[in-house]
């Protein structure tokens, strides 16, 4: 752990600490001459001393203060320099899908899914994009799990964003484009060992495209390919299943032919950890420091003042 100072330049606040020593000097010089002229002995050092400390106290305290001091807690973490994941989650609406009302939705599962494979994966860092009609990415790949647990929970939803254009009738998500991670470039140049890891419920409009030959560059993208969703699953909204939604077929042979052209894998849910660290195997690492929380000290520094604050007004009305 250490200190730090957000805006340090609030600590020159500190500099009026002059002001009130230079008027004590002042006035004791005069009480001095005061107390010889009537005959009175002078006052105590100690009296003086502590008036002295508390009138410097005040300023160079709410300086500090101003200062913004934070305690940081950094830590280590040991990286993958040769290998990255990017994790596809499709964010459509069908995802809020589930067995009945009440239990964790396709989306749901999706994420706790994405959580898992984190968490199974330390040294390799993780990306998050979302899918609808089109792919966003979210998180760049980390390997610090809270990021990405924070994006999970706080930034990925279904719909957000929402597809570019929505029918009620028609599936929003798209597995064409899983062709924007080869050409847009996803991996870094450093990430020789590439894995894509896609959770959908596989209900897409139909595919217009071939994959193959985006996903034929060098060097090749591992991708496996996991189906979140069950027959039979419905929307709920309020607790009552919607009649609008109605699942398409094809779900697994959709899946299927993706993967073909990928030269790819289908999984269940409870294989993806292992076949992810099957695909990236092990490669060198190094250390990396991960910035820490920051645990904000000013309202406590600012609250000190009123001590030395105190003993002002107190040695005042004595």
């Amino acid at each position: 752990m250490n200190v730090a100072f957000l805006t340090p330049l609030g600590a020159v606040l500190g500099a009026l600490a002059l002001a009130p020593l230079v008027v004590f000097v002042l006035r004791q010089r005069r009480a001095r001459r005061i107390r010889a002229a009537l005959g009175l002995e002078p006052s105590g050092a100690a009296a003086r001393l502590t008036l002295l400390l508390a009138l410097a106290g005040v300023p160079v305290l709410l300086g500090l203060a101003a200062a913004q001091p934070v305690l940081e807690s950094d830590r280590q973490r040991v990286e993958r320099t040769d290998a990255e994941v990017w994790v596809v989650l499709d964010t459509s609406r069908s995802m809020l899908a589930s067995a009945r009302a009440g239990s964790p939705t396709r989306f749901a599962r999706a994420r706790e899914l994405t959580l898992r494979l984190a968490e199974g994966l330390p040294e390799v860092p993780l990306g998050l994009t979302s899918m609808t009609d089109r792919i966003l990415p979210h998180v760049f790949p980390t390997t610090d799990t809270r990021v990405v647990a924070e994006a999970l929970s706080e930034s990925m939803g279904i719909e957000r964003p929402g597809p570019t254009v929505s029918l009620s009738s028609v599936p929003t998500t798209t597995l064409d484009s899983l062709a924007a991670i080869p050409r847009l470039n996803y991996f870094s140049p450093t990430a020789r060992k590439r894995l894509l890891v896609v959770l959908t419920d596989a209900e897409t409009r139909p595919l217009e495209q071939d994959l193959s030959g985006p996903y034929a560059r060098e060097p090749r993208i591992a991708t496996l390919l996991v189906r979140v969703g069950e027959p039979g699953e419905e929307v709920y909204t309020a607790g009552v299943a919607e009649d609008a939604y109605e699942p398409p077929g094809g779900a697994d042979a959709a899946l299927e032919r993706i993967a073909s052209q990928v030269e790819g894998r289908v999984l269940a849910a409870d294989e993806l950890v292992a076949a992810a660290g099957e695909a990236l195997g092990i490669g060198p690492t190094r250390q990396r420091i991960i910035e820490g929380e920051r645990r904000a000290l000013m309202p406590w520094v600012a609250l000190a003042a009123f001590l030395p604050l105190g003993v002002v007004l107190l040695r005042r009305n004595l």
